[in-house]
């Protein structure tokens, strides 16, 4: 059985919990862009998203990728990918940094486009003349390799592999 005192530490702990709570749901929807209603059709994918986390206890939060398309070859490619953000904020992200400096180069960016756009052969990329010389090419192409961005698919062809294909595109989504 509780004391009065040890109930009222506990009460004033409590209130002090319930007080930083509301804080940071006042910061929030003050930091929060304002989303349209639920109702909306333009946010279907976060209007599921936010009753999939009403199930999950609290507190809770993820980031998704989501994708279908059909890329100019006609190969259909649907992806999704999830994380949940406990903790990511408290992480050390630098192992994600070969993948963004992949990117970050804009020879590369166009080669990831052409590959994507059904350009497959060394040969027929050697031939785009924005992509530079055949070194300058297979450069590229090693560091798009190293970081996962591209893989090998035969004897001097190079496809997007279709676990990429979602996320490069939604990276450039996010860059616009």
């Amino acid at each position: 059985m509780h004391d009065a005192h040890t109930l009222r530490e506990e009460v004033r702990a409590l209130a002090e919990r319930v007080a930083a709570l509301e804080q940071t749901s006042i910061r929030s929807a003050e930091q929060a862009p304002s989303f349209p209603t639920e109702d909306d059709d333009k946010f279907w994918a976060l209007t599921g998203l936010r009753s999939r986390l009403a199930q999950l206890p609290p507190p809770s939060g993820e980031v998704m990728l989501v994708g279908s398309l059909t890329l100019p070859d006609g190969a259909p490619v649907s992806w999704q990918q999830s994380a949940e953000t406990a903790g990511m904020l408290d992480t050390d992200w630098s192992d994600q940094a070969a993948a963004f400096t992949a990117l970050g180069h804009p020879v590369r960016l166009e080669l990831l486009r052409h590959i994507l756009s059904g350009t497959h052969a060394t040969a027929d990329l050697a031939a785009i003349e924005s992509l530079g010389t055949t070194g300058q090419l297979h450069h590229h192409l090693r560091q798009l390799v190293a970081a996962g961005w591209v893989r090998q698919s035969g004897r001097g062809s190079y496809e997007v592999p279709a676990t990429r294909v979602v996320p490069l595109l939604a990276c450039l989504v996010g860059a616009q």
